[in-house]
């Protein structure tokens, strides 16, 4: 008896590499996946602007990290004591605003260089609603819990989600020729915009994306949505909220972007960095026996293997905790 749908993925082209670059952006969904991969030492750099939701939020980001446009004073606002931009994430937000705004800045100019240079660009869009200030037309990408009244909401069509990321991606052939880019759409359910509202903004969004991949020989698209909503589809795959999909979901979301995209290098090195990982949380009994003084001993060898034959894997926190933990 079959308990899931059959499930095929995708055969892509190409396969993902530790010497590879990968830029993500893009809702918390983009951070599970992109933290998991920042554990096991890929080379990533993570929402420069904080995350993001809406695909015009994005587009918007990476249109200034392609251009290395400099935020100003007049970018920012002060709400209840603290300084914000409306397209970044309140983690930049602050009390001083020349502090906020050099944050912003060096974050920005880091996303252009590395963007420069990345081999992968994943895209983890959200929600195709959008918010804008009523009395400007700005569009904002975090609403910093300004007024409701504030904003205006509107349901993105189809259409303009595909035209302003078409646009975007041709920018970015021409900043990055080698640049590929992966779509996603994140799980996380958007219940506060209604549960209705919700499937009809993950359904533009999937309808979109599908439409960018087929007419962009340089977009792609992984399917992290129907891996937890058609075949994990069950509330226990959910955290206790019932809209973020748990650890187990995105272990699983994981599992199979690493064994569908990665190279065979990439997943050996992989498993390799897992065992250090393991080790650095395995809790000891008693730290000074002579087993446990053995295990470390073990554990630094490994990682000087690793680094031995993989010079661009940093394990140097590993390896300092496991030096700390020695009586040698």
């Amino acid at each position: 008896m079959d308990f899931f749908l059959p499930f095929h993925l995708p055969t892509l082209s190409f396969r993902i590499s530790y010497n590879d670059k990968i830029l993500l952006v893009g809702s918390c969904f983009s951070e599970e996946i992109g933290n998991r991969m920042n554990d096991l030492k890929f080379n990533v750099l993570q929402n420069p602007n904080g995350i993001l939701y809406d695909p015009l939020s994005i587009v918007n980001a990476l249109s200034t990290y392609i251009e290395n446009k400099p935020y100003k004073t007049k970018n920012l606002f002060e709400l209840n004591g603290l300084w914000h931009s409306w397209q970044h994430h309140s983690i930049f937000s602050g009390l001083n605003q020349n502090e906020v705004l050099e944050k912003i800045n060096s974050s920005q100019s880091e996303a252009h260089h590395f963007l420069k240079e990345a081999n992968y660009l994943i895209i983890t869009l959200g929600t195709a609603f959008k918010y804008q200030l009523k009395n400007t037309g700005e569009g904002v990408a975090n609403c910093h819990k300004a007024p409701a009244a504030n904003f205006e909401k509107t349901l993105l069509s189809t259409e303009h989600i595909i035209s302003s990321s078409l646009s975007l991606l041709t920018d970015l052939e021409k900043f990055n020729p080698a640049l590929k880019i992966i779509f996603t759409i994140s799980p996380a359910k958007h219940v506060k915009d209604g549960v209705v509202e919700n499937n009809r903004s993950k359904a533009r969004l999937i309808e979109a994306v599908h439409a960018i991949a087929e007419q962009k020989q340089s977009a792609f698209y992984f399917p992290s949505y129907e891996l937890v909503t058609d075949v994990l589809r069950d509330y226990r795959f959910y955290k206790t909220d019932l809209v973020h999909p748990n650890d187990a979901a995105v272990n699983f979301v994981f599992e199979k972007f690493c064994d569908n995209l990665l190279d065979d290098s990439a997943k050996n090195i992989m498993e390799e960095i897992n065992k250090i990982l393991d080790a650095a949380n395995h809790k000891p009994f008693a730290k000074e026996s002579a087993a446990h003084q053995k295990f470390i001993a073990t554990q630094i060898k490994n990682i000087q293997k690793i680094e031995n034959d993989y010079p661009f894997i940093n394990l140097s926190r590993e390896k300092e905790y496991f030096l700390k933990s020695s009586l040698g």
